[in-house]
Order: structure tokens, then C-alpha cells, then sequence
């Protein structure tokens, strides 16, 4: 396992496992799945509607809390100063948890963005109070980022962002890495279908004999980004995590960066 360090000095695995859209049903095969495959980082969101599955699965699974980076968020509903502290008191009942290792705002409110900067109020008293050990926001552009760094005493330390072979992110990711935020990328192959028949992609990982998705994840991670995959098949969970054996070269990097369509493929 390889992992980033975030502005704090916390550590992040950068191969995580995602949690959204997996059925109160299929939670506890999942996780438990997913912890044989060896994953300890968890990507957990309220509006998801499994975290009290998971958090059961995790108390079933014997792994030691300290052993998992788990992370959750305060969705758009939730937001404000008071709500969102609501918001974290029922995400860490229902995962059973005394703390989080990382809590995000799940979107800005574009609408009213005075109640985004109350929530990250909220997050910086939770991170104070030693509720959560990284604060962080998702889907935030440059723009909302600089508003938040204007009011902030703890500056974001993750940006959550939509990212994959057909939408690069470059501008953006350059920004966070400059501002010492860390990167992770969610729909991190997008949809499968399309990216993991990209003529570029493939023939890379023919020439290290490696799956399309194995290559895929490999570029998030060189290329600075966490990740965070979701699958319900056993056999894919263990290919997704079976790509710390190998690297892109920097052309590699260059050919996969060269798919760039800014193409959102997760909505």
C-alpha cells in the first residue's frame, strides 16, 4: 500500500474503497470482501444510506478501528453550522464510531455559499475537538476553494473531485497540490465500459500485463491522487488492489493524460 501525507502530517491510504450505491443488503459481503482483499481506507457518505450496514460490518469484522481510515461527509441538506454537527453525531452512531479520520463537505452550495463557509465553521470545531483527525471538502472549484482559505482557521486538507482518464483535472489538481491540499478522485474509471475499452489504455496494459482498470488506478495514484474504486464482485475488488507491483512510465502518464475530454461520465 502506498500513502500520501496529508498538510497535518495524517496519513492517507491512496487506494481506497468507495461504498456508493452498494445496497444495505450487499454491505456486509462487501466490506468484509473488501478487508480480505486488504483495503483499510473506506470512502462512506449519510446521503450513501448504508453507513449504519457498514458500520455493523466493520463491528463484525474484528479489524481494529485503528487499523481504518474511514471517511464520511455532511450532505447538502445537512449544511450550516448546527446541522452539520447534528449531521456528524448520527454518521459516527450509525458507522459506530467515536471518530472519523476524514470528513468532507459533499458539494458547495452554490446557491448560498455563506452556509458552506458555516459548515466548514462546524468542520474546524470538530477537527479542534478531535472528532475527526483531516477536514476536507468535495466537488469545490478554485474559486469556492480561495473563499473558504479568506474565512478559514484550518485550511482544507482533501478536495474530492470527479476524476478519470476523460477528465483530467489538471488545472485544478495543480492548484490543490500547490495549496497543500491532497487530491482524490472519485469515478476514478469513470464508466467502465467506456474508458476500459480505450485503445491507449489497453495497450498499456498489455505491455505490463496488467487489466485496463489495474492501469487506470495505477495513473490516479502516480499521478498524485487518491482512490477509491467500488465493485461488487469479489474477483474485481482483488484486481483493484493488486497494482502496487507496478509503474507507469512518465510517457505511459503522458499518453493517459492525453485522453482528456473534460468528460463528466459519473452523472
Amino acid at each position: 500500500m502506498q500513502f500520501e501525507k496529508l498538510s497535518n502530517g495524517v496519513s492517507i491510504p491512496m487506494l481506497g474503497f468507495g461504498t456508493y450505491k452498494i445496497e444495505k443488503s450487499d454491505v456486509a459481503d462487501a466490506i468484509q470482501g473488501a478487508l480480505d482483499a486488504g483495503y483499510r481506507h473506506f470512502d462512506c457518505a449519510h446521503i450513501y444510506g448504508n453507513e449504519a450496514e457498514i458500520g455493523e460490518a466493520f463491528k463484525k469484522s474484528g479489524v481494529k478501528r485503528e487499523d481504518l481510515f474511514i471517511t464520511s461527509k455532511v450532505w447538502n441538506a445537512d449544511q450550516g453550522y448546527d446541522k452539520t454537527l447534528a449531521a456528524f453525531d448520527q454518521t459516527i452512531k450509525d458507522l459506530q464510531m467515536d471518530y472519523l479520520d476524514l470528513y468532507l463537505i459533499h458539494w458547495p452550495n452554490e446557491e448560498d455559499f455563506n452556509l458552506t463557509l458555516d459548515t466548514w465553521k462546524a468542520l474546524e470545531t470538530l477537527y479542534a475537538q478531535g472528532k475527526v483527525k483531516a477536514i476536507g471538502v468535495s466537488n469545490f472549484s478554485e474559486k469556492q476553494l480561495k473563499e473558504v482559505f479568506a474565512m478559514a482557521k484550518v485550511k482544507p486538507m482533501v478536495n474530492q473531485i470527479e476524476r478519470h482518464p476523460y477528465k483530467v483535472q489538471a488545472e485544478l489538481g495543480k492548484f490543490d497540490t500547490d495549496n497543500g491540499i491532497v487530491n482524490e478522485g472519485y469515478s476514478p474509471i469513470g464508466h467502465g465500459h467506456l474508458i476500459l475499452e480505450d485503445e491507449t489504455i489497453n495497450k498499456i496494459a498489455k505491455a505490463h500485463n496488467k487489466t485496463a482498470a489495474q492501469v487506470v488506478l495505477r495513473w490516479h495514484i502516480d499521478t498524485g491522487f487518491v482512490v477509491f474504486p467500488k465493485s461488487s464482485k469479489v474477483s474485481r475488488v482483488k484486481e483493484n488492489f493488486d497494482i502496487f507491483d507496478f509503474n507507469l512510465t512518465d510517457e505511459e502518464v503522458k499518453e493517459i493524460n492525453a485522453l482528456d475530454q473534460d468528460k463528466h461520465l459519473n452523472y
